[in-house]
């Protein structure tokens, strides 16, 4: 099992790794080149950074993920690609992507998306707040209590 992190623009890095850490999981980081750090990172982080341009990182993403691998991702397309290949896939808030729900997600992108070229406002995500940040700790630190123990 390891960790994979859609790393452009997700703001639970640090949890991840202090959680990989705890029990000691491999961490995946796969991002944009334009995410680039020199920032040292423990041994069991791990970074693969990929070209600029549209869903590059979950191309190669898609490509890595395996079975039993948890993967953390606000993108509902990313998700529904990685759910098929055995992946646990949580978004950034805590909430698991399952199989039965990612149709509606996606329907819903999509007719958000169609709403936003007609012209209307929609609603953008909330802020993340560091209550958002304590949950999601909270529900994944549960999760992997669970998987590692079993």
């Amino acid at each position: 099992m390891r960790l994979v992190i859609d790393g452009d623009g997700s703001p639970v890095k640090e949890e991840v790794i202090q959680l990989g850490e705890r029990f000691r999981l491999p961490v995946l980081i796969v991002t944009s080149i334009d995410h680039y750090t020199n920032k040292e990172e423990p041994d069991f982080v791990r970074f693969i950074y990929v070209d600029k341009g549209a869903e590059r990182a979950d191309y190669e993403i898609v490509k890595l993920i395996a079975a039993n691998d948890i993967l953390i991702t606000q993108d509902y397309g990313l998700a529904s690609l990685a759910l098929p290949k055995g992946a646990r896939v949580f978004h950034q808030s805590g909430e698991e992507y399952k199989k039965e729900t990612i149709d509606m997600l996606l329907n819903q992108r999509y007719m958000s998306a169609q709403m936003r070229k007609a012209g209307k406002k929609t609603k953008g995500p909330k802020a993340f707040t560091q209550k958002d940040r304590e949950h999601f700790f909270a529900v994944l630190n549960d999760i992997l209590t669970k998987e590692c123990n079993d």
